[in-house]
């Protein structure tokens, strides 16, 4: 009987040590190397959903493709959007350092590859194939975030993250316009890989992060059914009033299959062992909460970040270049915005202001956007746009926080990636959507101005509007202003929808440690044990 106490106290005191060793608090130095890192790879991930947007007519040239141009941005956005989840719940079940790793090689393998692509179905391809990795980069950064960082700090480095998206967002397309005019649009894959091995390294040495035992049960019925969801939303939401009209059979068709598959793989989740969007989370008010926030801070985002520039190149005749450069205000904000939410989160403990602030100061941004006119000077734009990105900077990244902060350590890769899946899903509608109501409005102002013009609109961007008589060029520029403006009136209701969710996050105290995330089944053994 004594011997068998012994073995018991041994073990106990094994399970003890095991459970110190993996909630072993990291010192400031510590995670500022494993944060570099986390940010060179969600650096990689955000330019490459901008990146190639103004590579893209090289790109057509050189590979023959016109025809098939838009799938190279919208290939990578497709398969990035449906990894998302499925990254969360592998990251849970196998430990996120080795998945993350996974991600980061697969994301590098089709760089390499979209580099050297000799036609445009294989850039299609592997553009497909490098959104895979790039959406694991994206859904596990934060879950690892919240694994080496307390709650009470994680706002403040969460900060960072937020200004690299708005650098990076705004900043690719700039990026990729140079690369391509000086050296070849091939260097914007190249690029990625010495980047890519930096990261890789020092994940493999610095970040060590406890493994824990599940029973490896995957989803894949529910992963099949998710995919064909999402991939007939994106495809309605990207090919609607532009390839085939609202009313058409073919859209019709995807959003019955979205509406379809929804059903059956929530049906698929409520019998399935290890779910892929376990349904439990959403008994949390905080979770529901942030999902709806996150959802409307992506619609949000690319109303200002996507469209601005095309006012800027359209209506004020600016270069790509200097459309990036002009941009600059709005970076600035986010930036700054971001960093300061970050630091007062991070010492006083409470993150609900900032979502009801930001919100409030996004609405102010865009109803100063829906003023704009051919005479808006640059003064009031760089104005505006610096309202528009503190809005966004205060409020981005508090989703992700509240719900880290209020779920179980052996869920939080699955809840922190589910967040950042519906922003994605945000992002790809907030895109379509705001482009159809660009095109509708511009169609109706022409319209309305040009009643003996009917196809000026069509053929305006491939022949370039500085090619029209001055009178008919004066007219089609009052009216694409007039379609910016109706745009960002019509995006209004969104971000007042945004404030309003945000004022039902009910806030839960901030923790100092990572010991109060610990695993449920970690310290039951523990117990059990003793």
């Amino acid at each position: 009987m004594k011997k068998a106490s012994n073995t018991t106290q041994v073990a106990a005191a094994s399970v003890h040590h095991a459970a110190a060793d993996e909630h072993k608090e990291r010192s400031h130095e510590e995670i500022k190397v494993i944060i570099g890192a986390l940010m060179l790879a969600m650096l990689l991930s955000a330019l490459d959903q901008t990146i190639v947007s103004t590579a893209l007519p090289k790109i057509s040239v050189d590979l023959s493709g016109l025809s098939k141009l838009s799938w190279v941005a919208t290939a990578y956005l497709i398969t990035s959007a449906i990894v998302t989840p499925l990254y969360g719940k592998l990251g849970d079940l196998f430990g996120r350092k080795k998945i993350f790793q996974i991600s980061i090689i697969i994301f590098l393998i089709g760089s390499a590859l979209c580099g050297l692509s000799q036609n445009m179905t294989q850039l299609i391809f592997f553009r497909a194939l490098q959104g895979i990795g790039g959406g694991g980069l994206m859904a596990l950064i934060f879950a690892i975030i919240g694994d080496i960082v307390p709650p009470r700090q994680r706002g403040r480095y969460q900060g960072y993250f937020g200004a690299v998206f708005a650098v990076s967002s705004v900043g690719g397309p700039l990026l990729g316009g140079l690369i391509t005019d000086n050296f070849s649009w091939r260097w914007i894959f190249y690029i990625n890989i010495p980047l890519g091995l930096l990261a890789l390294g020092v994940i493999a040495s610095k970040l060590h992060l406890p493994v824990h035992r599940h029973e490896q049960k995957i989803d894949f019925a529910g992963a099949a059914l998710l995919t064909v969801s999402i991939v007939s939303l994106l495809l309605a939401s990207v090919w609607g009033d532009i390839d085939y009209a609202w009313g058409s059979p073919q859209i019709l068709g995807l959003l019955l299959t979205f509406a379809v598959f929804t059903a059956a793989f929530i049906a698929q989740e409520r019998r399935a062992v290890e779910p892929i969007i376990p349904l439990g989370l959403f008994k949390s008010d905080i979770f529901i909460t942030s999902v709806l926030l996150s959802l409307l801070s992506g619609v949000a985002m690319f109303a200002s970040i996507l469209y601005i520039p095309q006012y800027q190149q359209i209506v004020r005749g600016n270069t790509p270049t200097e459309s990036g450069l002009l941009m600059l205000p709005l970076v600035f904000g986010m930036l700054t915005a971001s960093m300061l939410s970050g630091r007062y989160i991070s010492k006083s403990g409470h993150y609900r202001r900032m979502p009801i602030i930001g919100t409030a100061v996004l609405t102010l941004g865009i109803w100063l956007f829906s003023h704009l006119s051919l005479t808006t000077g640059h003064i009031a734009l760089s104005v505006w746009m610096l309202v528009m990105g503190a809005g966004l900077g205060m409020f981005m990244q508090v989703a992700t926080l509240a719900v880290q902060n209020s779920t179980p350590r052996a869920m939080l890769g699955t809840a922190t990636s589910t967040v950042i899946f519906f922003r994605s899903i945000g992002s790809s509608l907030g895109g379509a959507i705001f482009g159809t109501i660009l095109t509708t409005r511009l169609t109706h102002h022409i319209q309305q101005a040009l009643p003996q013009a009917q196809n000026v609109t069509t053929g305006v961007l491939q022949t370039g509007i500085s090619k029209l008589p001055d009178s008919l060029k004066h007219q089609v520029l009052g009216a694409y202003a007039s379609s910016f403006h109706d745009m960002f009136l019509l995006a209004i209701p969104f971000t007042v929808a945004a404030f309003i969710v945000s004022l039902f996050l009910r806030e839960t105290p901030l923790s100092n440690s990572t010991r109060d995330m610990a695993d449920p089944e970690v310290s039951h053994t523990a117990r059990a044990a003793s």
